[in-house]
């Protein structure tokens, strides 16, 4: 059969994400990280360039993407019983 897949000729090495919390931050800095500048994008670049000499020769022949995941928690729900409490 000519027309087998190849899927066992790839190898997938399966590793830990750099996850970096930043912490709570104001919607300009967010905009700017979008923008690939401003104080929040150094800091991921400092992550990417600390990750890479950490990684040495195994990085050779690759290159590090980051993928940056901004959330806000939503507040707990309050259960009350109207304006008065009753």
């Amino acid at each position: 059969m000519e027309d087998e897949t190849k899927s066992d000729d790839l190898e997938f090495e399966v590793t830990e994400p750099v996850i970096i919390d930043l912490g709570k931050q104001k919607r300009k800095r967010i905009k700017r990280l979008m923008k690939g500048r401003g104080r929040l994008w150094f800091e991921v670049e400092d992550v990417i360039d600390e990750v890479g000499s950490m990684l040495g020769d195994e990085l050779e022949g690759k290159t590090l993407v980051p993928l940056v995941l901004v959330y806000r928690r939503k507040p707990k729900r309050r259960r009350g019983r109207g304006m008065f409490g009753f």
